[in-house]
């Protein structure tokens, strides 16, 4: 994942959340529950950041992280016994 450029505020701001995601490629984490249980995560880049949803809500709310935020997230989730 590129980190150059990427954002370091904090992006969960009103004037963040209202970014337009309706032409976003959103990708489903292979980490995501198996066996059919529906439990997904989505991620997709967006200007320098990346923001992260519900699969079984799309229209729910958003988590926008940095880069390096994100990249932290998925060692953790990559390290947890789930």
């Amino acid at each position: 994942m590129n980190t150059e450029g990427a954002r370091t505020d904090n992006l969960n701001t009103p004037a963040a959340m209202a970014y337009d995601l309706s032409g976003v490629q959103w990708t489903k984490s292979s980490y995501s529950g198996g066996g059919g249980s529906g439990d997904c995560v989505e991620y997709a880049s967006v200007g320098g950041a990346v923001a992260v949803r519900d699969s079984k809500n799309p229209e729910g709310g958003k988590l926008f992280l940095g880069v390096q935020q994100f990249a932290g997230l998925v060692a953790m989730a990559k390290g947890a016994q789930l």
